[in-house]
């Protein structure tokens, strides 16, 4: 929390000053000179390893030298910190990862350039995808690839439990049937993440959420979110599930990792996690069951940011169309393990990856996360209430959620 604490007091810094002298980056915008030249672009990304540093840097390279451009990469040691401060100064990277997650907070201050909006090809990316970057209706960004949720069966507690695939379950009923069986052999069924980014997956089933589409109006306190925290709360209540912290473990996948539960839901970045630090474990994916209104996952992503401030816009949107093309989004995805965020490479992808065909699926029906400026603490709230739910009150934690949403977003 203290990397987003400290994005919302530059962003809060930001719009002191807007409001002190009258301009801000909207008027930066409309002011900044632009170059026809060759651009000198700095990129900045938050990696999630050498993997991801060095496939970027070369496709940068090969950009770069196609074009006439310069375009350095400058892996963040903390994003969110550094792009905020470069943000709020004078002198941003011209292009950047932005997390779903923060790019409201970023949209609603002018920070960004709505360079996608009306770009031709943005239509290519998959729906869901675009609404995560969308903002006051215009498509600011474009995604550069995705994560989705799943979930994980241990294959030899599978069998231990005397269960066969005829018991992989594919609705709440199922989960929780299959749930008990695997209890009633001494093995802990679930393992589930304690926050909003695994446990909202639930609602989404139930045909709630926790914000409306647009994000300017608090959701939570329906049947629906009540119906699916209930559900949870019931699987916590008779040790059919456990959240990581019960089972010793960091997040769900160590606790999978290392034999201690049948299932979890985690996304597909436990493939290199299990890789890496369980590689003896035997296990397959499914998609998430089915709640009362159907399929339901969530949605993971980042877009490639323009600043508002950047001198080279021209130059830094030739830069992402490069990168987000079906092929780069394929090298991508090869090199760091990410799925693509087209639609027309989602075939392409499953065909070489074809035990990713769970995420694949759930990447069509995914929600993303909530949407709206300013909500920090708001979700921190709401994380601590969800980590609770075992012996508290589900409507009680949907209630409060929209009473601090409301405050947040009236404000």
């Amino acid at each position: 929390m203290t990397s987003r604490k400290l994005l919302a007091a530059v962003l809060a810094g930001s719009l002191v000053a807007v409001s002190a002298c009258g301009s801000g980056f909207d008027d930066d915008k409309s002011t900044t000179q632009q170059s026809a030249g060759p651009a000198d672009l700095q990129i900045m990304i938050a990696s999630s390893g050498d993997a991801e540093t060095k496939a970027v840097q070369a496709a940068a390279a090969e950009w770069a030298s196609g074009s006439g451009n310069k375009a350095t990469i400058i892996p963040a040691q903390d994003i969110v910190q550094q792009l905020g401060q470069g943000l709020a100064g004078s002198n941003p990277p011209d292009v950047f990862y932005v997390d779903a997650a923060r790019f409201a907070d970023y949209a609603s201050v002018g920070a960004l350039d709505p360079y996608a909006q009306g770009l031709a090809g943005s239509d290519a990316f998959l729906p869901n995808l675009r609404q995560s970057f969308t903002y006051d209706g215009k498509l600011y960004c474009l995604p550069k690839d995705t994560s989705t949720l799943a979930l994980q069966i241990n294959t030899g507690l599978w069998q231990k439990a005397g269960l066969t695939d005829a018991d992989v379950p594919t609705t709440w009923d199922q989960l929780r049937a299959t749930a008990e069986k695997i209890k009633a052999k001494g093995i802990t069924p679930l393992a589930i993440g304690d926050t909003r980014d695994r446990i909202g997956a639930f609602l989404v089933q139930a045909g709630g959420w926790w914000v409306s589409p647009d994000g300017k109006q608090a959701t939570a306190d329906t049947p629906q979110n009540e119906q699916a925290l209930t559900y949870v709360q019931g699987l916590l209540k008779d040790g059919l599930a456990k959240y990581p912290k019960a089972l010793d473990a960091g997040w769900a996948g160590e606790a999978f990792g290392k034999g201690k539960v049948a299932m979890t839901i985690e996304g597909n970045w436990i493939k290199g996690a299990l890789s890496a630090d369980f590689p003896d474990i035997k296990y397959k994916v499914v998609e998430l069951p089915a709640g009362p209104k159907g399929k339901g996952t969530l949605s993971f992503t980042q877009c490639w940011g323009i600043a508002a401030k950047s001198k080279f816009k021209q130059q830094a949107v030739a830069f992402v169309q490069a990168m987000t093309t079906a092929d780069e989004q394929l090298g991508f995805a090869k090199a760091f393990g990410v799925m693509p965020s087209r639609q027309d490479a989602q075939a392409s992808y499953q065909q070489q990856y074809p035990d990713d065909a769970p995420f694949v699926a759930g990447a069509r029906y995914a929600q993303g996360p909530v949407n709206a400026p300013k909500m920090d603490s708001v979700l921190a709230d709401l994380d601590a209430g969800l980590q609770g739910l075992q012996n508290g009150d589900p409507k009680a934690v949907l209630q409060r959620f929209d009473k601090n949403a409301k405050s947040a977003l009236g404000g």
